[in-house]
């Protein structure tokens, strides 16, 4: 397949287009530069250009089979208002752009576009969310429900669209599990805020083995929640991590209101969450290989 990536340099999509590359398939990644990870890599190229503003880009996206839309700043910083903004627009505009060029011939083409588990809010309770789940009413929320309405105008254009909401992408190099380490190397690992909160998380190579799964099962279309089938709160979170790493976890928890007072608004992310399973996934048949956290953590820590 030739597959269009945008986001292709960052921590999920950097890890994405080497894998789907050593499957063989042809990846073309937009970069505002080069980027020197990918540079002699067999089956990855590159295209300048910024997702956000039309461009020549358009024109080679759409001689693509597959167009996998992962652009977005990332939301782990302080929410001021610029931030927020940068967010929004950053998902918003580049998938504008990528759906208008699809445009001109859609047919026979599919298009993965991201989202996030943050489409169903922050929840402190219990109930277990599956893709007709409705959404949440806070800022990520409306981020993702935004995001997604661009994405499925693509379906006008007769692209099969496939919303891929992400839970928490645990990789061996960066994102969520890099910043999670520190505080247990140091001692200071322990529960956040009441604990209870639910944890929707992803092994990256399971999440790569779904974006193929995706693309070669042409009767998958619409929201797919992309996460283990098995969630976890934040204290067995904690505690799993802790026996990965040989470390203490300590008690009580970091209170909620110092984390607000430290992080602000973005403090709701990590103090409430959702209990969200993959349900199109499970019963379209795919199989997990690491559904277990243990076992993730096992692989990713090399312990």
């Amino acid at each position: 397949m030739k597959i269009f990536m945008t986001g292709g340099t960052g921590f999920v999509g950097g890890y994405l287009t080497r894998k789907l590359a050593q499957e063989g398939h042809e990846i073309t990644v937009l970069s505002r530069s080069r980027r020197k990870a990918h540079e002699g890599v067999s089956h990855i190229s590159f295209t300048r250009g910024d997702p956000k503003v039309p461009g020549p880009w358009q024109e080679i996206l759409a001689a693509h089979d597959v167009v996998i839309n992962l652009a977005g700043t990332s939301i782990f910083s302080p929410w001021t208002k610029k931030t927020r903004q940068s967010i929004l627009e950053s998902r918003v505009l580049s998938t504008r752009n990528v759906v208008d060029a699809l445009s001109g011939n859609g047919k026979d083409k599919v298009l993965l576009s991201g989202s996030a588990v943050g489409y169903y809010g922050g929840r402190l309770d219990d109930e277990v969310l599956i893709e007709s789940s409705p959404p949440g009413r806070d800022f990520l929320s409306e981020v993702a429900i935004q995001w997604e309405r661009e994405a499925q105008r693509a379906e006008s254009f007769g692209v099969r669209v496939v919303i891929c909401r992400f839970g928490i992408v645990l990789g061996k190099k960066g994102g969520a599990l890099s910043k999670m380490i520190p505080p247990f190397n140091l001692y200071f690992g322990s529960p956040l805020g009441s604990g209870k909160q639910w944890f929707p998380w992803i092994h990256e190579e399971d999440l790569s083995r779904i974006m193929e799964f995706l693309i070669e099962n042409k009767n998958i279309y619409g929201v797919v929640n992309c996460m283990s089938p098995h969630p976890v709160r934040n204290r067995e979170l904690v505690k799993a991590l802790a026996d990965a790493l040989g470390k203490p976890a300590f008690l009580p928890s970091i209170p909620g209101f110092m984390l607000k007072m430290i992080m602000g608004d973005f403090a709701n992310v990590i103090l409430k969450g959702q209990r969200a399973i993959p349900q199109k996934l499970m019963d379209a048949g795919f199989e997990f290989k690491y559904p277990l956290l243990k076992d993730t953590l096992k692989d990713l820590l090399g312990r």
